[in-house]
């Protein structure tokens, strides 16, 4: 196959032999317009990952299939109005996002993915959605922002991973009973839908863990109330035992205590009168005279010019939490951050850093300098890139299969780049090279108290709020800051967060977070109090 006529992106991964491809924004756009879609993408079938997003894309060729290779597929915020009934042939896909497009129907064909965990079909058209029987490993589906009037088919005894389901923002009136044949679920979201009465069999979902039900005309006053004020575990309580089943069913768990319903019906209503004390509390410091600056210089504008950070103080850790707290920056990475195509996270132990402000700058790839992290020699960036890029290519053959794995597969983020984003500490020393990697120098441990996180991203600053949003949430539900008396009793977590500055090297802000308008959780698992 020759690609001498195809554009200039898919001739270099052709013979580069890539195995990641994006295709992202108006000049994608533009080639669109004027000469079509490049078919000949469809010959590059050692693609694994495939970005189409932000473009005038309408249609998903039915060339598609010829994709064989694929487990990721991303094509969200496009005019996409059609996906082919050719999709079953990504055998080995896994990751599906066509979210932000004009899709109005699906194929049957959707769900028999037999590799999918991850399916993102939020904000679209879609009033239906092919039964998912046959996508075995299916974990994850967000079905948000949609025309949806009933329950997606989705509640299957044999769906024994599906954790996650959004369906919020449609105008869906009735939860099934069947809901409860979902052994894993461990968060539902049906929050501004139509539904009048929520079955007491959503108690069964022994894993339940968040339940999302703001928004609708709930019958029952009191339900009403809890939703209102009270977190999960205190809402399915009261599902549990006050709310209708379908003839016949019963709860083993509710006859067991049934001896305890007006006690367990009092636990309610004190819950609902004391909601403040029943949240994890995240409370923000103001800048402190001698909290560090970031300061922005030009080089940077069209490397990867956008960066927001935050200190977050107070944390504590075990050998098991910091294994989770890795975990989650690497989920965040894959998710949120879009394979850090959107943004990437970096975070540091703070008193490792030189004391004074920082500096976000850009630099030849010869002359950045860094110590990667869990590597004992200093590199360039252009020695590190090339390093990396052999490391790649040997594990890959021995292996034997074409996936590149850990921060190998970001390599591509910067193919070509003039220049490479840097963050620098008072001293000039590098301790941050995104999208790639932090500085060994100023790693976390598990001895780590006071860490600085920084996001960056070359999309825009509210992806970088975004990001820290989410990742300062989980923080602090998962409980990673130091905990107080109360919280031992409670299981409520507290977080300490300092704002940071960014400003340019003329002193002008840019950016303060956490601000007033950051940290805003609808789902009111979290008080923010804030100086």
């Amino acid at each position: 196959m020759t690609f001498d006529n195809s554009w200039h992106v898919i001739k270099t991964a052709a013979a580069e032999n890539k195995h990641e491809l994006v295709l992202s924004g108006p000049a994608i756009s533009e080639l669109i317009q004027k000469r079509g879609f490049d078919k000949s993408l469809f010959n590059l079938n050692h693609l694994n990952y495939l970005n189409i997003t932000q473009t005038c894309l309408q249609e998903v060729p039915e060339e598609i299939e010829k994709l064989h290779n694929l487990t990721n597929l991303v094509l969200h915020s496009n005019e996409i109005s059609k996906i082919p009934n050719t999709i079953d042939k990504l055998e080995k896909l896994k990751f599906l996002d066509c979210s932000r497009n004009k899709l109005t129907s699906l194929p049957d064909e959707i769900g028999r993915l037999p590799q999918l965990t991850t399916m993102n079909l939020s904000s679209n058209l879609l009033k239906s959605l092919p039964t998912q029987i046959g996508n075995i490993k299916l974990s994850v589906l967000d079905l948000s922002n949609n025309q949806f009037e009933s329950f997606p088919d989705i509640c299957f005894p044999n769906l024994v991973h599906v954790s996650e389901i959004y369906i919020n923002g449609n105008q869906i009136k009735e939860i099934p009973v069947t809901m409860n044949q979902l052994p894993q679920l461990k968060i539902l979201n049906v929050s501004d839908n139509l539904i009048s009465v929520i079955p007491g069999e959503i108690a069964d979902c022994n894993k339940l863990k968040e339940l999302y039900l703001k928004g609708n005309p709930i019958a029952d006053k009191r339900l009403l109330k809890l939703v209102d004020q009270c977190r999960t575990k205190q809402i399915i309580e009261y599902v549990k035992l006050h709310c209708p089943r379908s003839s016949g069913s019963t709860s083993s768990n509710t006859k067991a205590k049934k001896g305890k319903k007006g006690q367990k019906l009092s636990e309610s209503e004190n819950n609902a009168n004391t909601i403040e004390s029943l949240t994890h509390m995240l409370k923000v410091l103001k800048i402190a005279n001698d909290t560090p600056v970031i300061k922005i210089t030009k080089h940077v504008k069209n490397i990867r010019p956008y960066i927001a950070s935050c200190i977050v103080r107070n944390m504590k850790f075990t050998d098991n939490s910091f294994k989770k707290f890795i975990q989650l920056q690497t989920k965040l990475h894959d998710g949120i951050c879009e394979k850090r195509n959107a943004a990437t996270i970096a975070t540091h132990d703070f008193k490792l850093i030189t004391p004074g402000d920082l500096t976000y700058t850009a630099k030849a790839p010869t002359e950045l300098e860094i110590r990667p992290l869990m590597r004992n020699s200093v590199f360039t960036g252009a020695e590190l890139f090339q390093h990396l890029q052999t490391e790649a290519e040997n594990l890959r053959k021995e292996k034997k299969r074409n996936v590149y794995s850990g921060i190998h597969k970001y390599l591509y983020l910067l193919e070509g780049k003039p220049l490479f984003p840097c963050l620098l500490d008072a001293s000039e020393q590098v301790i941050s090279f995104p999208p790639i990697t932090n500085s060994d120098v100023t790693k976390m441990t598990v001895n780590t108290e006071t860490m600085l996180v920084e996001v960056t991203s070359a999309t825009s600053y509210q992806i970088c709020r975004n990001v820290l949003d989410y990742f300062l949430r989980e923080l602090t539900i998962l409980g990673f800051g130091c905990p107080t008396e109360q919280e031992t009793v409670s299981n409520y977590h507290n977080l300490l967060v300092e704002q940071v500055k960014v400003v340019d090297m003329d002193g002008n802000m840019k950016l303060l977070y956490p601000s007033r308008a950051d940290l805003n959780f609808e789902d009111k698992l979290i008080t923010v109090l804030r100086e």
